[in-house]
């Protein structure tokens, strides 16, 4: 394992659940007025739509400067605690920010009779192809938890080719073994906490995709879903070309792909996080010479807050930032 930039986490906040929940609550708290993104609409080429959130610095609006995107997790977007402590982070440093939204991610459902899903790589392709078209100057990418899996997918499949949209890439707390990630999910503490929250969500945006095109899955077999093997054997999976959802996990999972990294590229995981399994974590001798392993022993599912309550939140932005700056030169 690469040296990670050193974490302890703060004492009046034990356990992996505690240092998952607390940041996420916290961290929306930002005064609205502090965070003022100019959302964009991108037309997709299958008729669909994502919206992108920007913060851009400086007149012209691209002069050169670093563009970092971010890639949010499941049923996140531009107003998540993590996308809200990069979007500081970037700000700091005067770099352009963005956050691509996944399609129904952005608080209008999509068009087309798909949403989106853990190894949406042809996605990313298309997202990052954009930004190059639009912005001159270097970028870099961040996916967090789903969207650094889907993030590292791409990277992966494309091989050397991938350095041609961004100069370096980093995933957060990735479930990189889907199956790992989703049966953790389905047990114990999270089944009762963490699987309803998704599903409270993910189940109405579904429905509201069902009005959109009546026969595209059963109602009541939706309705049923107690966890996200359910959710995604009704919903995700045929939608997106699946079998099932074990098909699914098996063919999104962006680890057995991770040998075939050919840029610079930065996973980051806690081993107490109560998503991922530390048993289904890549070793070194599962990715490629491309690849830099941080796993700190405490952080949580994309916490990592510091110091006094209520807790900063700014090891992985300046942490994460700090390595990928390395690449931009």
């Amino acid at each position: 394992m690469d040296n990670a930039p050193a974490y302890a986490a703060p004492v009046w906040l034990p356990g992996g659940h505690l240092q998952t929940i607390w940041p996420a609550i916290y961290g929306r708290r930002m005064p609205p007025g502090e965070l003022r993104y100019h959302r964009a609409r991108w037309s997709t080429p299958d008729h669909d739509f994502i919206d992108v959130d920007w913060l851009r610095h400086g007149n012209p609006p691209d002069s050169g400067r670093t563009l970092m995107v971010l890639f949010h997790g499941l049923e996140g977007n531009s107003h998540s605690h993590y996308a809200r402590a990069f979007a500081a982070h970037a700000t700091q440093q005067g770099w352009d920010y963005a956050v691509a939204h996944f399609r129904g991610c952005s608080g209008e459902i999509n068009l087309a009779p798909r949403a989106y899903h853990s190894g949406d790589f042809e996605e990313i392709q298309w997202i990052l192809e954009r930004f190059r078209q639009e912005h001159s100057g270097p970028i870099i990418a961040v996916g967090v938890s789903m969207g650094g899996n889907a993030l590292l997918r791409w990277a992966a499949e494309l091989g050397h080719s991938a350095g041609r949209a961004v100069r370096a890439v980093a995933a957060i707390c990735s479930p990189l073994d889907l199956a790992a990630g989703g049966g953790s999910l389905g047990r114990g503490f999270n089944r009762w906490v963490y699987t309803p929250m998704f599903l409270q969500t993910m189940k109405p945006k579904a429905l509201l995709k069902l009005a959109q095109y009546p026969r595209l899955f059963d109602r009541q077999a939706l309705l049923g879903a107690r966890n996200l093997h359910d959710f995604d054997n009704v919903f995700t999976a045929p939608l997106h070309g699946f079998r099932n959802t074990d098909d699914y996990w098996a063919r999104a999972s962006a680890k057995p792909h991770l040998h075939a990294l050919r840029i610079p590229s930065l996973l980051v995981h806690a081993r107490n996080d109560p998503f991922i399994p530390c048993s289904s974590l890549p070793t070194a001798q599962e990715v490629s010479g491309h690849a830099t392993l941080w796993q700190t022993a405490h952080g949580g599912h994309v916490g990592y807050a510091q110091g006094q309550p209520p807790g900063a939140l700014h090891y992985l932005p300046q942490a994460v930032g700090g390595w990928l700056q390395q690449h931009t030169a």
